[in-house]
């Protein structure tokens, strides 16, 4: 493509070592899409011929449906996608393929691929994320009621329901997707027409590409539409943070399924065994989630350092923001996927849940609030229940079997009442708070969110 400057050939090593058409070979249905509509803006413009459109676009629909269908020769000394649909084109049709390129280069080809590409995965890791967080709906519903024990610190703390917990990790997940939709909004901008740097003499409707490949407008300086990789940095900061939610999730059901904690069952379809030892049944979904949220930041900081010492406008250096972008849309869809259907046939042991909800002293602070609502400052009052759980313990007597009156003045026999997870529960009807009356309304609140 640059004979004409060069007198030797491209060493064989300089081909192999500046290849990507290995790995941005999938961009083709944009580059296809992104070249008819330029065509069609040279048909407008005069620059070609009905006849040559026609057998642009034909061509490049030959060569999509090729490609689709696994027919197509990828060639490493083509170097990437959009030379190789480019020369195979004007081989198939001659003449006109080799005007194609007119009034466009490399640079602005690819920053509007990525960006078509960017948009195409944002739309389907939303659906993605929006049939996990029907799954963890789902097991909501089910167990809205399940009482279990809230941690802090890895420390039981107080009772909260599943259904509760499995909500909490809906409301993260829904602010992957308004992240993903930010993104989306920002990178929805043309920036073909901005040629290398400078854009072109031959000024072809950039408003017309752009509305026909569904752009919401065209960028206002060609040196940033065609330096600018804000917006793959952006998706893969929102696919990390997904990813780094979904590790929490992983967690704690790794925890769940110890026997320790015993709250929880996974299907026998997505867990794994031991090669030595025959009783083991291992959650290796969660623990490869956990893992691979490594993998997803990692390509964060990938793109980032490869981008930060950068000149405008285009660097080769600029090549190495695919590889990451690939993998982690590819990783996340995979994640998410496998996550659904694992939640979606997880099952809860709800007698082990319920027991271990009943340790008196989950309710320690609704004693400290029974006190204040006596008139006992909330400080004096944590004070005289912190005497009590020390006595609890001093004396191996769980709390709610202790003579609290013995313990201070201010305690009587109705204290007592404040020992029972149901009521405890019931209390807590405050927007945001796990009774199962909230739960409830937060259920069919996600329901009319989903449908």
């Amino acid at each position: 493509m640059w004979k004409g400057r060069f007198t030797q050939d491209t060493s064989s090593l300089v081909q192999q070592f500046g290849e990507s058409i290995s790995y941005d070979w999938r961009l083709f249905p944009h580059d296809i899409a992104g070249s008819i509509a330029h065509a069609r803006a040279q048909l407008r413009a005069g620059l070609l011929t009905d006849e040559e459109f026609s057998a642009i676009e034909n061509g490049l629909l030959e060569i999509r449906a090729d490609i689709e269908a696994g027919r197509f020769e990828f060639k490493t000394s083509l170097e990437d996608i959009h030379m190789n649909i480019e020369a195979e084109l004007t081989k198939r049709i001659g003449a006109p393929g080799a005007k194609l390129h007119t009034a466009r280069s490399r640079n602005d080809q690819v920053a509007t691929d990525t960006r078509l590409y960017c948009r195409a995965s944002i739309d389907s890791l939303t659906k993605s994320i929006a049939a996990l967080q029907n799954a963890l709906l789902d097991r909501a519903e089910k167990y809205a009621a399940t009482v279990i024990p809230g941690y802090t610190h890895l420390q039981r703390g107080q009772p909260v329901t599943a259904g509760h917990h499995f909500l909490a990790y809906a409301e993260m997940l829904e602010r992957d997707k308004s992240r993903l939709a930010d993104c989306r909004k920002r990178l929805n901008i043309s920036p073909l027409g901005s040629g290398a740097l400078a854009g072109s003499t031959i000024n072809l409707d950039r408003h017309a590409i752009a509305t026909e490949l569904g752009f919401d407008g065209v960028s206002r300086n060609s040196m940033d539409a065609i330096a600018d990789r804000d917006h793959i940095a952006e998706l893969l900061f929102a696919i990390s943070l997904c990813g780094i939610h979904l590790s929490r999730l992983s967690e704690d059901l790794i925890l769940w399924c110890s026997a320790e904690f015993a709250f929880a069952a996974l299907s026998d379809a997505h867990t794994t065994g031991s090669s030595l030892m025959p009783q083991k049944k291992n959650p290796d979904v969660c623990e490869l989630t956990r893992g691979k949220t490594g993998r997803l930041t990692g390509n964060l900081i990938n793109l980032l350092l490869a981008v930060k010492g950068l000149p405008l406008t285009y660097n080769r250096d600029l090549q190495e923001d695919k590889p990451p972008l690939f993998d982690s849309v590819d990783q996340l869809d995979l994640i998410l996927s496998v996550n659904t259907e694992m939640i979606a046939a997880m099952e809860l042991r709800e007698a082990n849940c319920r027991a271990a909800a009943s340790d008196p002293m989950l309710l320690a602070t609704d004693l400290a609030d029974w006190l204040v609502k006596k008139g006992i400052p909330f400080r004096h009052a944590h004070e005289l229940v912190g005497k009590a759980v020390a006595e609890a313990i001093r004396t191996a007597t769980p709390l709610d079997q202790l003579d609290l009156t013995k313990i201070d003045p201010a305690y009587d026999a109705s204290a007592s009442e404040i020992f029972s997870l149901d009521r405890a529960l019931a209390a807590r009807t405050n927007p945001g708070a796990p009774s199962i009356e909230n739960v409830r309304s937060e259920i069919q609140a996600w329901h009319q969110r989903l449908a």
